[in-house]
């Protein structure tokens, strides 16, 4: 089966080359030694001069000019046999080409610096030339090299006493073992080189070290202490007046804010880095930030605009010379043309970033586009030129000692051969990346391998043994989730592309084998991870971070492969410190050399015994028990969380049921939870082709106020309530909480017709995102008190994204929030240019009900893009939302909110994702529309709405049922009609007295939902 997780981390190593976060400096690199020269001599001076300028126009990016200026010094040192300050003339060439990403060039005259530093004794500028040799091996992906470069550097400043150089050099380690994935390791050496910066009072210095341990944090999505981190290194260098500094951290942070996918925010800080780089003039850090850009439009699917900025950065590299970043931008064109399907353009530019990376001798980057272009080659089915490339970036990755990267193509590489339907060859080396996965700590990527080993087995009909690697892989999501931890940033923007699918999958082969209980927990935790996928932000909680459990031949099972793959990671550990200490010239031992030997040897037989594992006896008791009961309903019976569900449906008091419906391709399956019984599942032989275009037909005649929708309504109603009937009728159901899955999201189950009447007229309903999200039996505030804003006159046009928007205000919204005034004493308004952002949304929280009369559109597949629109013609964003504080609010009203889809139905995220933020926010629930409905049809259903919900013991569930049935009978007490005057005195272009009588089509009454808690 297809399934987009597949490429997952195959991707992950597209953005490898992290130049969108450089390092800040390193403090050697441009504060080089000052040449000190005789002061009689005036050649001497002019040299000293000379060098001063080359200086200052490299550290503002100004790198052929600084050339310039430090090969005049040069010729004049040598010319006065000043061999000492030619060292460090040859040193500063080098730093030249090493930011020009010209590293063999580079390489070549620090080397002729430190044989100058040798010989004249001058043993501190030996340590600084070593240390600058270490940093291009660093830049070159040369990892083992460049630590033993930097450990000779750290032993002379240590020798001479240089403390401040010493905490450079500490530093550049510390960046090494960051860029290989060890953490703790990076974490403890920029800590030592923090302190000495701290003794020294070198606080240029500490900033750096500071960003650098910001970077970790980032890194391991632990972005509140990056932040923090990025906060102290930003105050001290407005504090030193370091403004190249400056405008690096404001890019970091600007990073952060995108990998929480933020992106207006990103945008700002990067705007903000952007200024400054330009006033200091450094075009190089211009180059990168306008890079940066790029990704983030990249990240919202706007290419033409990230494109735009991936050109302006390119044009800003190929004037400064620094062809590894000019490369780096390449590749990253080439993702966009990805990204788009044009595969011929994107292998292109991937040719030619691989060609610069080869004549930089960039390793790191030459590894990531090659990888990048297996990618492309998989993407057209060319599976075996796709192997080839991996394989080719296989051999470079283990070259430079990145483990991180080495797991990845081996999932990749297993990927071409489950594509190839060559399983076992699959299997080998997804249990090979999976033992990486682990001793590196790349948790994401170890949830990855699992999932494709689950698909692997289920592929070959293993399907009880593909479930106990589908949980593994969710519980490692939700552990992520928990702690907003991702994948390392090089991984997320592929991460994104989804999970869901293993969720989904996981689901169906539960539902095979009738474990009820276990695929319903499956289905709520698949709703937030559809969240997830959506907003790239949603947090788990303390009931979804505990997964799925294992029963216990699935325990049994699990633990014996943990015990293999724990073997398999020690034994990667040991092996790859010995590697490096021989990657690193160090002469090993024989005892050494013939451990090497052994661990090669236990390595083949940890492959026997992963090879054999789905023979083990273990695996065999667990397929042999495929009673539901034994494996299932014991257990899961007693999970708290089940009997917690159970109890929240009780404490409603409203015999309430929880309706789950799972679509897939060839069925639908519907899972029911009552108070007093076990889920009840039914399943429903429909294709999802069929059902979608149901949706479709039913929804296109709920807009279409023509039309009779009953026939589309009976056939839905016939496929997701009739299997149920006798169910609902046991339980006496009154309320249906109701979590839809895709396309479903985009019909009112309101609107279902069973032949004789609307499915409200027989139940409440309200929708949920997820039942572990979501407080169902929070009791409201007694006291209505609302605060209403309407845009009721005027016209706004402007352009979101690619799309543009033209809104008038709505006449009958500001005739809505004076009715409701009179309904509610207690209603503050704002109407038209009093309707503003920054004088509405600080008063929110003093309020119980929310009501916001005027015009939303929720974007599909870009929740940023999805706006509320105000009567000043200011717009809020759903990513907004989450900044809102909504603790006091019961309810959000949009009334005349859209969803802004055209002709194409998306897969209802941004429902799910607007009834979350109002969530997160603090809002009890929100009342939205699932598409434009007449002003005046909305203006009648509210007057009915608070009508009904200002009586007492009426909950906001109720309140809507009594609305949307007070429209289909044509109650005119309901209604508000007085005296023989209705309250509604044109609908559409009719000012007949016969309007009411018309509403009765679901039109006007079905788009408007009840997201979250009904009470």
């Amino acid at each position: 089966m297809y399934y987009r997780l597949k490429s997952l981390s195959l991707a992950t190593t597209t953005l490898l080359l992290s130049l969108f976060t450089p390092l800040l400096p390193l403090t050697l690199k441009f504060e080089h030694q000052v040449v000190q020269a005789q002061t009689t001599q005036d050649r001497a001076t002019e040299a000293q001069r000379l060098n001063q300028e080359g200086l200052q126009l490299l550290n503002t990016g100004q790198f052929p000019e600084a050339l310039k200026k430090f090969q005049q010094a040069l010729v004049i040192f040598r010319e006065i046999g000043d061999r000492k300050s030619e060292g460090t003339l040859l040193n500063n060439i080098g730093s030249v080409y090493d930011n020009l990403g010209e590293y063999p060039k580079a390489l070549e005259f620090y080397q002729q610096a430190l044989a100058i530093h040798k010989q004249v004794g001058n043993r501190l500028m030996e340590g600084t030339t070593l240390n600058n040799i270490g940093s291009v091996y660093d830049s070159l992906g040369e990892y083992p090299k460049a630590l033993e470069f930097y450990q000779q550097a750290l032993a002379i400043h240590k020798q001479v006493g240089n403390k401040a150089v010493e905490g450079t050099t500490l530093n550049n380690i510390g960046s090494v073992y960051d860029k290989l994935g060890e953490y703790p390791k990076a974490l403890e050496f920029y800590q030592q080189a923090l302190a000495i910066h701290k003794q020294v009072g070198n606080k240029a210095g500490e900033g750096t070290t500071l960003n650098n341990i910001g970077l970790v944090y980032d890194k391991l999505g632990e972005y509140p202490k990056a932040l923090e981190f990025y906060q102290q290194a930003l105050a001290i260098f407005k504090q030193v007046g370091n403004k190249a500094g400056e405008g690096t951290l404001l890019n970091n942070i600007g990073e952060v804010y995108g990998s929480l996918g933020e992106y207006p925010k990103a945008l700002e800080f990067y705007q903000q880095a952007l200024a400054i780089f330009k006033q200091v003039g450094n075009k190089a850090e211009e180059g990168t930030t306008l890079n940066n850009i790029g990704l983030v439009y990249d990240k919202l699917g706007e290419y033409p605009k990230a494109l735009e900025f991936y050109q302006q950065a390119l044009a800003i590299h190929k004037q400064v010379g620094n062809k590894a970043v000019e490369g780096t931008t390449l590749n990253n064109i080439g993702l966009v043309y990805r990204s788009l399907g044009e595969y011929p353009k994107a292998l292109e530019f991937y040719q030619q970033a691989l060609a610069i990376h080869k004549q930089v001798g960039n390793k790191a980057g030459e590894g990531t586009t090659l990888n990048n272009i297996g990618l492309v080659y998989r993407s057209l089915g060319e599976y075996p030129k796709a192997l080839e490339f991996y394989q080719q970036a296989l051999a470079i990755v283990k070259q430079v000692g990145n483990k991180a990267g080495e797991g990845t193509l081996l999932n990749n590489i297993g990927e071409v051969y489950r594509n190839l339907g060559e399983y076992p060859k699959a299997l080998e080396f997804f249990q090979q990346a999976l033992a990486i996965h682990k001793q590196v700590g790349n948790k994401a990527g170890e949830g990855t391998t699992l999932n494709n080993i689950g698909f692997l087995l289920e592929a070959q009909n293993q399907p009880e043994l593909a479930i106990v690697f589908f949980k593994q892989s969710v519980n490692v999501i939700e552990a992520i989730r928990k702690d907003l931890q991702v994948l390392p940033k090089q991984q997320q923007q592929s991460y994104t592309e989804t999970v869901a699918d293993t969720y989904r999958t996981l689901a169906d082969l539960l539902l095979k084998q009738d474990r009820v209980l276990e695929a319903q927990r499956v289905l709520d935790l698949l709703k937030v991870q559809e969240l997830e996928d959506y907003l790239s932000n949603v947090r788990g909680n303390n009931n979804t971070v505990q997964g799925l459990p294992n029963l216990p031949p699935e325990q049994q099972t699990w633990t014996s492969y943990q015990t293999i793959l724990n073997k398999a990671v020690e034994i990667g550990k040991e092996l790859t410190q010995l590697r490096q200490l021989k990657q690193q010239n160090r002469t090993l031992t024989p005892t050494q050399e013939q451990r090497i030997a052994q661990l090669v040897k236990a390595q083949e037989t940890i492959r026997e015994e992963f090879n054999n594992f789905s023979r083990s006896p273990e695996v065999l008791a667990l397929v042999t028990q495929r009673s539901p009961e034994t494996l299932s309903q014991d257990l899961l019976l007693r999970m708290g969380d089940f009997n917690a569900l159970q109890d929240n449906l009780k404490n409603l008091q409203q015999n309430a049921v929880l309706l789950y419906p799972l679509i897939l391709d060839d069925r639908i399956e519907l899972i029911l939870t009552t108070p007093d019984s076990p889920p009840i599942r039914r399943t429903v032989q429909v294709p999802k082709k069929q059902l979608n275009e149901t949706i479709a037909a039913f929804r296109s005649a709920l807009q279409d106020r023509t039309s009779d929708a009953k026939i589309p309504a009976q056939q839905l109603y016939n496929w997701l309530i009739k299997p149920l009937e006798a169910e609902l009728k046991a339980a006496d159901a009154q309320t249906i909480i109701y979590a839809p899955d895709a396309q479903l999201r985009y019909i009112p189950l309101a609107a279902l017709y069973d032949g004789q009447q609307w499915l409200v007229q027989r139940y409440r309903i309200n929708n949920i995102t997820a039942a572990s999200l979501t407080d169902l039996n929070t009791k409201p505030q007694r006291q209505l008190q609302v605060l209403a804003g309407a845009f009721a006159t005027g016209r706004y046009s402007f352009t979101v994204g690619e799309q543009s928007f033209n809104f008038s205000g709505l006449p009958f919204a500001g005739t809505e929030v004076e009715n409701l005034a009179k309904t509610v004493p207690a209603t503050t308004q704002f109407i038209d240019k009093a309707f503003t952002p920054q004088v509405t949304v600080p008063k929110m929280d003093d309020y119980s009900v929310v009501h916001l009369a005027t015009h939303a559109a929720f974007v599909v597949g870009t929740p940023d893009d999805s706006f509320i629109l105000f009567g000043n013609g200011e717009r809020i964003t759903l990513r907004d939302i989450q900044n809102w504080s909504l603790k006091n609010v019961d309810l959000v009203v949009l009334s005349a909110c859209e969803t802004g889809l055209g002709g194409k139905l998306g897969n209802g995220e941004e429902i799910l994702g607007l009834g979350y933020q109002m969530q997160r926010a603090g809002a009890r629930a929100v009342v939205a529309s699932l598409w434009t409905v007449d002003d005046g049809g909305t203006q009648t259903l509210m007057n009915a709405f608070y009508a009904s919900l200002k009586k007492d013991n009426t909950t906001k569930a109720e309140a809507l049922r009594q609305a949307q049935i007070a429209l289909i009978t044509g109650n005119s007490t309901a209604l508000g009609q007085k005296r023989g005057i209705f309250a509604v005195e044109r609908i559409g272009n009719s000012s007949s007295p016969n309007a009411i009588a018309r509403l009765s089509h679901p039109y006007y009454w079905a788009p408007f939902i009840l997201i979250g808690n009904g009470l």
